[in-house]
């Protein structure tokens, strides 16, 4: 079974007091930090990864509460809050020697990567957005019938208890529709693959809606706080993302370029996991956004 990155070395590395990340680590180079989506693990990159190693330092850590990551209890809103996993990601990238590094998310990697952009300016040099809004956006387009296709985000948005056991009563099942639902080619996805992220994800049930949680609230209090005062990502930006603007009514572009004013937009047809469906269009867009 595929569990590993070829040629990446693996190591777990403290960020936080109690919390160790597993990370893989390759190449050499500039560094790029690669943080995967819900419902994977760091192996979504694996393609990505072995393709940028060849010029750049590539970091896959899995997040935490995810893969072999530590998956702390959560104490309080903040300890799955983005800010928190944003400051374990800066934290990893010191950890390994670098102060600055390029960062690039998908999904819920991509709204840690942006809270790291917002928080730690100074660090992030080059930001990339792969299929999602930032979580103040995503929950005001969501309207009527049309947000049932985020149903899970209302169902882990609930107080804890009910989401983790209906989810854990049937954890193969909930995960792997979204596997199934928001994949592309199938082929991009193998058998081996699919299975160690169900694997992976019913055994962070808990973290998982916890992470979750924290995107119907203390994210959002954050997101507002940063928009009222004007805050922006400072660096360059590029977003992929499927059409979901022209599905749900409203302009993508511009709800991204009111967070980043040196913004490239473009979207897809390569389905939500396109780091597996499309790898060289999202190195080819990372090439590009470092040149910039």
């Amino acid at each position: 079974m595929t569990t590993a990155i070829a040629g990446f070395d693996y190591q777990r590395v403290t960020v936080a007091e109690g919390v160790a990340l597993n990370v893989a680590v390759g190449g050499s180079g500039s560094p790029v930090v690669l943080l995967h989506g819900f419902p994977q693990t760091h192996l979504m990159w694996r393609h990505v990864a072995a393709d940028l190693a060849a010029e750049h330092t590539v970091i896959c850590p899995d997040l935490r509460g995810y893969g072999a990551s530590d998956k702390p209890a959560a104490r309080g809103e903040d300890t799955y809050a983005k800010r928190t996993m944003a400051a374990d990601v800066v934290a990893l990238a010191r950890a390994l020697g670098h102060d600055r590094f390029a960062l690039a998310g998908h999904d819920r990697g991509a709204l840690v990567a942006v809270r790291a952009g917002l928080d730690h300016p100074d660090a992030v040099t080059h930001l990339v957005s792969l299929d999602v809004l930032p979580t103040l956006d995503m929950w005001d387009v969501l309207h009527g019938s049309s947000a049932s296709v985020a149903f899970h985000l209302y169902l882990m948005a609930q107080p804890p208890g009910l989401p983790e056991r209906m989810i854990a009563a049937s954890a193969d099942a909930f995960f792997g529709h979204f596997l199934d639902a928001w994949g592309g080619d199938p082929a991009a996805m193998p058998a081996d693959v699919r299975a160690e992220y169900l694997r992976a994800s019913r055994e962070a049930v808990d973290s998982i809606v916890a992470d979750y949680r924290a995107s119907a609230g203390i994210d959002v209090a954050h997101d507002r706080a940063d928009r009222d005062a004007g805050r922006r990502l400072t660096m360059p930006v590029t977003v992929i993302q499927q059409d979901w603007g022209a599905a749900l009514g409203y302009d993508a572009e511009a709800v991204w370029r009111a967070w980043a004013p040196d913004l490239e937009h473009r979207t897809t047809t390569a389905g939500h996991f396109l780091a597996e469906s499309a790898p060289d269009e999202v190195v080819a867009a990372l090439r590009a956004l470092l040149k910039r």
